[in-house]
């Protein structure tokens, strides 16, 4: 290789290694300029409006945590609600065996209506048992006679229990800055502002806490509705679809029909007594009044008194004057 190829071949050598330098410095430069605007721009942001960026700060962790949540059935709010039918020998000892058994497994009794009274015995109890007892306590049931139905309803609240804890820690850290805005007022008008808006936000809080307890009670204790019926009450009717068609149609007007008539006779047994006193003196009375204007004759037309019919002397009244006659001369 000539001396002069090889100068050749180190200049262009060292113009590649000169031109990386340079990029690589310039990635460098950019990067830093990068750096420095997107610190710049929170703290603008933040010293904007000190308000939203706490409540933001502290919803964070929440809506973190939703996109993260564990989507197993444990750790999922779920809300059981069973009703059961059972046929039983003694309607009053299944009832008691029923509450025992709730208050063993942590449970309460909500609701508790019997009618022991009658043939057909019956006794329809609400129970509140805990949600991870819910399927022990419902098999518990069972074995106290005959199931004779059984259902079971499930409402998964999960989602709308995280978005409750997000909105509760928003609602909670603007409650917070009305109150340090209310702690600086300098003015009556600024400090009775403040005092609505506190007064505002903090009922808003209250109403969110209470949706949250509400979901929080129904998801920690299932609601259970038993009813016990005796050996010899009625076999449950099971519900029958809705049907269509010409005879169906018939069958509702014809019925429709018979309830039109029954409503009006009773409103015309209902006014009957009132049509008895009333209206049979009305038309006794106007028969009488009939009969009496029958019997009594009618009035005649006034008599017309005669006029004299002899010659009436002098001038009529109405004529006019006689006119004496005059004599010629000779």
């Amino acid at each position: 290789m000539s001396v002069r190829g090889t100068r050749r071949r180190g200049a262009q050598l060292a113009a590649v290694g000169l031109a990386a330098v340079l990029a690589a410095a310039g990635c460098g430069a950019d990067g830093g300029g990068t750096a420095t605007d997107s610190g710049a721009a929170p703290a603008v942001g933040g010293a904007r409006d000190a308000d939203a960026g706490a409540a933001e700060g502290k919803a964070a962790p929440a809506e973190s945590g939703a996109g993260g949540a564990d989507l197993r059935v444990d750790q999922r709010s779920i809300i059981y609600t069973g009703t059961m039918r059972v046929r039983v020998t003694d309607v009053e000892r299944a009832a008691r065996e029923a509450t025992d058994r709730v208050r063993t497994a942590g449970g309460f009794v909500g609701g508790d209506q019997r009618d022991s009274d009658s043939a057909d015995a019956r006794a329809e109890l609400t129970l509140r048992v805990p949600a991870d007892r819910f399927t022990a306590v419902i098999d518990q049931l069972a074995g106290l006679g005959r199931q004779e139905q059984r259902e079971i309803r499930t409402q998964d609240v999960t989602e709308e229990t995280v978005d409750l804890d997000a909105r509760i820690a928003t609602q909670r850290a603007r409650v917070a800055s009305a109150r340090n805005l209310l702690a600086k007022a300098s003015t009556i008008g600024d400090l009775v502002n403040l005092e609505n808006e506190v007064g505002r936000r903090e009922a808003d809080l209250a109403s969110l806490e209470a949706k949250k307890r509400r979901l929080a009670d129904l998801t920690a204790l299932s609601t259970i509705t038993v009813t016990f019926v005796g050996p010899d009450a009625a076999a449950a009717e099971p519900e029958e679809e809705s049907e269509l068609g010409f005879l169906v149609g018939l069958r509702g007007g014809w019925d429709a029909f018979v309830g039109a008539v029954r409503v009006a006779l009773t409103v015309l047994g209902a006014l009957l007594p009132f049509l008895v006193v009333i209206g049979v003196p009305v038309v006794l009375l106007l028969v009488w009044s009939r009969r009496r204007a029958r019997r009594t004759p009618p009035a005649g037309p006034a008599p017309v008194l005669p006029t004299p019919a002899g010659p009436v002397e002098g001038p009529s009244p109405s004529g006019p004057p006689p006119v004496p006659a005059t004599r010629s001369a000779p």
